[in-house]
C-alpha cells in the first residue's frame, strides 16, 4: 500500500492533482488507512496512470467520469469504451498531422535562413518591402 506522497512520486502527479481526482471520484474505491488517509495498492496506481493518459488524450473530467462509470459496468461495456478510445485516437492522430506540418515549416524557414546567411539563396519576405 502507498500512501498519497508515494503515490504521486509513481505517478508523476502532484498532490493536489491527486486528491482532485480522488475528490471528484476519478478513482474508485479509494481504501483509507486505520488514521483515515487515502492509500492505494498496485491497480490504484496502473488506473492512475491510465488517468494521466487519458488526461493526456484530452480527455475532459466528465469524459473521465464517463470512462470510468463504462469501467465499472465491467465487459458489457468494452464497446462503448472503445468508441470513446477511437475518437479520441482520431483527434491524437490529427494533432500529430497538425504538429508535423509545424515541424516541416519550421525546418524549411531553417534551411532557408540557413541558404541566406550562407549566401546562396537572396533573402525575401512577405512581410516587409526589401526591393530598393
Amino acid at each position: 500500500m502507498y500512501t498519497m506522497k508515494e503515490t504521486c512520486a509513481k505517478t508523476n502527479l502532484s498532490y493536489e492533482t491527486l486528491k482532485f481526482y480522488c475528490n471528484q471520484g476519478l478513482v474508485p474505491n479509494v481504501k483509507r488507512d486505520k488514521n483515515n488517509h487515502r492509500i492505494f495498492d498496485d491497480k490504484d496506481v496502473a488506473w492512475i496512470q491510465s488517468l494521466n493518459c487519458l488526461k493526456n488524450c484530452g480527455m475532459s473530467i466528465s469524459e473521465m467520469k464517463e470512462y470510468i462509470r463504462l469501467c465499472l459496468i465491467g465487459e458489457a461495456s468494452i464497446p462503448e469504451r472503445k468508441v470513446i478510445l477511437d475518437m479520441k485516437r482520431e483527434a491524437l492522430v490529427e494533432q500529430m498531422e497538425q504538429i508535423q506540418e509545424c515541424i516541416d515549416y519550421i525546418d524549411w524557414k531553417q534551411g532557408f535562413y540557413d541558404d541566406v546567411l550562407s549566401g546562396k539563396t537572396k533573402y525575401f519576405s512577405n512581410l516587409i518591402n526589401i526591393e530598393g
